[in-house]
């Protein structure tokens, strides 16, 4: 089964993925990783992707397209794999599923997980973002182990301009803006599964694993 994660920034999606990926035994692919660790191996990609990130703005399609694809013609794709946060738009999700009916395949199901803009606003309030490796943490919901220090690498922390509320509540509209169509895009195909995501990560756990099994 492939399956899409889609989400606002903030929503959870990354962890319910993960969550998800080790259940089931499926490719957890995460456009952030596949950043991280085409610069650990000091790709081409990694390093352009790295000029982007560095500024605090999106990478840009081309990019993310080729790491996403290059990815999924690993053979632990074969059977099934689980995409999070890809695709950002329309015509990543075009193009994805070209690259899908190449292979034979296509996405089987879209999972929506949903929470209302104020709630994102708080949780995306508290982020801070380590500026060597982008991993991301939450000053209460997942603290680093050293205030001020990423646990993987040990870079520095900081807090984007873009984490301030005003900044947060344009990113949210732009997001929306951009994900609607993608949503409308699956649900034309009957694909998409809506969550409420403003719950305990245990209940949303238990309500995907649920769905999942309804749809093999």
């Amino acid at each position: 089964m492939n399956i899409v994660m889609l989400g606002a920034p903030g929503a959870g999606k990354g962890t319910q993925a993960d969550l998800l990926s080790e259940e089931l035994g499926c490719s957890h692919i995460a456009s952030g990783d596949l950043f991280r660790q085409n610069l650990e191996k000091k790709t081409e990609l990694g390093i352009l992707a790295q000029a982007y990130m560095q500024k605090g703005e999106l990478v840009p399609d081309e990019v993310t397209i080729k790491m996403i694809l290059e990815r999924l013609t690993a053979s632990d794709c074969d059977a099934s794999c689980l995409l999070d946060g890809f695709p950002r738009t329309l015509g990543q999700a075009r193009v994805l599923d070209e690259a899908f009916a190449a292979q034979g395949k296509s996405v089987d199901i879209a999972i929506y997980i949903n929470v209302p803009s104020e709630s994102l606003v708080k949780r995306l309030g508290g982020r801070w973002v380590c500026r060597n490796c982008q991993a991301v943490y939450h000053i209460t919901a997942s603290p680093p182990k050293v205030k001020g220090k990423c646990d993987r690498c040990g870079g520095e922390l900081y807090q984007r301009p873009d984490d301030k509320e005003d900044t947060i509540r344009e990113r949210l509209k732009v997001f929306f803006e951009q994900t609607s169509p993608i949503i409308d895009y699956y649900r034309e195909q009957g694909k998409l599964v809506e969550v409420d995501g403003d719950r305990d990560i245990e209940e949303i756990k238990k309500d995907l694993l649920s769905i999942l099994s309804e749809k093999q």
